[in-house]
């Protein structure tokens, strides 16, 4: 069965996204064929293809899909055909109208949760489960700073946070973003346009700083964060938006009062089968509670990838966005 699949030969911009023709095999042992009906779109996308991140090249795009169960391979027992599935990684390949994919990286979708909402939420929600819960360990009461609090992870971040009675200070790019970052649940959303995000920072939690900051842009956020952070906090630094943090001197960390520095990665958190299924559990959890409300600010179609790339790295998106099969 021919199937359409992206891959990059080569890194680059998103112009190296190419889409082929492929055949796809039957499933081999302990593998499902998954048909996709929404495919998520998610910043470490662009990293893997412009080379932040080295892949084996030729190499496919993408982790995060929903859809429905078209055949199993030999010893699957937890699946059959005609369930509806979402799967997160880490195998990469999710940018493809269907592929063979390990039933372990699996997960049966609950009714009350549609492919679309699925390809927004399974990456970045359970990316916020391990920041918030694992990581970071937040605690009720704490002050917490948020960068790009209206992206797809930042309004997760935002309503998970407040849900759990931290008190949240969001930082957005416009009154738009702002509003949406409000909307999820920040107590106070700053502009870092126009404002001193650290000074802001201090002013509202009277001169102490926060205990956690989540800082997923980088280089561009980075003296800002180590500015805004309280005595003996935690700098969770997930992402490189605003270009890699390099060259990290530890006697700043020192001076600006002895601050923790992690650099997480989801799957270092999600190792056992267990952990898994408990981050997904509290996903879904989350969700049905109403704590976080995964926003879908626009959709494209599948083999529209790389227009999806330009906007996101351009800062034209907002929330998740979807592409469509």
């Amino acid at each position: 069965m021919s199937e359409r699949v992206a891959r990059i030969t080569r890194t680059g911009g998103p112009e190296v996204i190419e889409w082929v023709d492929v055949d796809l095999p039957p499933p081999a042992a302990g593998e499902v064929r998954m048909r996709h009906h929404a495919v998520g779109l998610n910043y470490i996308d662009t990293y893997h293809r412009s080379g932040v991140y080295p892949v084996d090249l030729p190499a496919g795009l993408g982790s995060e899909a929903a859809g429905v169960v078209e055949a199993v391979g030999e010893g699957v027992t937890d699946f059959a055909v005609g369930d509806r599935v979402g799967t997160f990684g880490p195998t990469r390949g999710a940018y493809a109208t269907a592929r063979n994919v390990a039933a372990t990286q699996l997960l049966r979708l609950p009714d009350a949760v549609g492919d679309r909402t699925a390809a927004a939420l399974l990456l970045k929600g359970c990316t916020t489960e391990c920041l918030v819960e694992r990581c970071a360990r937040v605690q009720p009461g704490q002050a917490v700073l948020v960068w790009a609090a209206a992206g797809g992870v930042g309004q997760l971040l935002v309503g998970w946070l407040k849900a759990i009675g931290a008190t949240v200070i969001g930082v957005a790019g416009s009154a738009d973003k702002a509003a949406h970052a409000r909307a999820a649940g920040a107590d106070h959303v700053l502009n870092h346009r126009d404002e001193d995000i650290a000074a802001r920072v201090r002013a509202i939690t009277d001169g102490r700083g926060v205990a956690v900051a989540f800082d997923g842009v980088g280089r561009a956020t980075w003296d800002a964060t180590l500015a805004a952070t309280a005595r003996r906090g935690l700098v969770v630094s997930y992402g490189n938006a605003g270009g890699a943090v390099t060259g990290l001197n530890l006697g700043t960390l020192a001076a600006k009062g002895s601050l923790f520095v992690t650099r997480p990665t989801l799957f270092d958190y999600y190792v056992t089968p267990d952990e898994r299924q408990a981050g997904v559990a509290r996903v879904f959890a989350m969700l049905a509670d109403g704590a976080i409300r995964p926003d879908i600010g626009q959709t494209f179609a599948l083999e529209d990838a790389a227009d999806a790339h330009r906007a996101l790295e351009a800062g034209e998106t907002r929330g998740s966005s979807v592409l469509l099969v």
